[in-house]
């Protein structure tokens, strides 16, 4: 995974630097890049955020008895290799959160923004972001719009601060949270976690085996997510 990442994140990252300076003939950092004290903050709240959305999920599940906790990485694995894990981890998901926000929420959105509206904009390229997972294991048409409500929650961050650090983050602690840490599956990839779980819950609600966001219960935790943002970003002036 980790090679594949890295196969994806640099050649989109490339593509996106030259149509950026190339074709538009503006600087990379135009795309919402500035580096800033804010940036720094934007990140880490972003990644921060899936921290509680995740882990109300993962409660809301276990309470309910659709999610079964069956051992703790550090009762079954040594030390190194639990660290090992999470490194790979940490340098997985922020690559796809780094690549993936670059050119959906970057370069897509920005520029069909610029050629429509931001309404269009951000449906449009929410739409892309999830046909892009339509190849991932026991994808379902529930996961897809699941995923477009993602891809809309991810540009609303970038709207609310004109800023990619945001939904990078967003994107980035989704992943790792959900995966790493709560031990569901990510976008229906199984990862290494630190909380080895099962869900046994009716897949309509749960996600089933692509994890939550092919349920309805990532709706609620969207929703909050997109009340928090703008609290977060409240004296802020949107685009």
């Amino acid at each position: 995974m980790l090679a594949n990442i890295l196969g994806l994140a640099l050649p989109v990252t490339i593509s996106v630097y030259l149509a950026r300076t190339r074709l538009d003939r503006r600087p990379f950092s135009s795309l919402g890049l500035h580096l800033s004290t804010q940036a720094t903050r934007d990140f880490l709240f972003g990644f921060g955020l899936p921290a509680l959305l995740i882990g109300l999920i993962f409660l809301f599940e276990w309470a309910a008895g659709w999610l079964h906790i069956e051992a703790f990485a550090w009762q079954t694995q040594p030390p190194f290799v639990i660290l090992q894990g999470v490194f790979i981890a940490i340098i997985v998901f922020l690559l796809t959160g780094w690549g993936e926000e670059l050119l959906f929420r970057g370069y897509w959105l920005q520029n069909l923004a610029e050629g429509l509206n931001w309404f269009w904009a951000v449906i449009i390229s929410s739409m892309l972001f999830a046909l892009a997972h339509s190849f991932n294991p026991d994808v379902t048409w529930e996961a897809i719009l699941g995923l477009v409500v993602a891809g809309v929650l991810f540009a609303f961050g970038y709207i609310r601060t004109s800023l990619l650090w945001l939904p990078i983050g967003l994107h980035f602690g989704w992943n790792f949270f959900e995966g790493t840490v709560f031990g569901f599956q990510v976008s229906g990839l199984t990862n290494f976690s630190l909380i080895q779980q099962t869900v046994s819950g009716p897949p309509l609600i749960t996600g089933g085996g692509f994890g939550p966001e092919a349920g309805l219960i990532v709706l609620p935790a969207l929703g909050l997510g997109a009340v928090l943002i703008y609290i977060y970003t409240r004296t802020r002036k949107p685009m």
